[in-house]
């Protein structure tokens, strides 16, 4: 897969096409998700961090579908 080449998407970007209202929901859902592009600066004692997540579009939907299994399909 070449998460290169395809397209990177906001937080916002994808609480909008979720239909999500807040972009922090997301933040947790892709904060640890493999893929996601971290951008910005780490916590400085006294200061919090600055990091900015942006989703390859394969990896949006592979998390979409595996929260949009029913509950308990594995």
């Amino acid at each position: 897969m070449e998460l290169c080449n395809e397209q990177h998407r906001t937080l916002k970007d994808v609480a909008t096409r979720w239909g999500v209202k807040s972009p922090e929901t997301i933040r947790h859902l892709f904060i640890n998700e493999p893929g996601v592009l971290k951008l910005g600066t780490p916590k400085l004692r006294g200061q919090r961090s600055h990091i900015r997540l942006l989703i390859p579009d394969s990896v949006a939907a592979r998390v979409h579908e595996r929260w949009s299994r029913p509950l308990g399909e594995v």
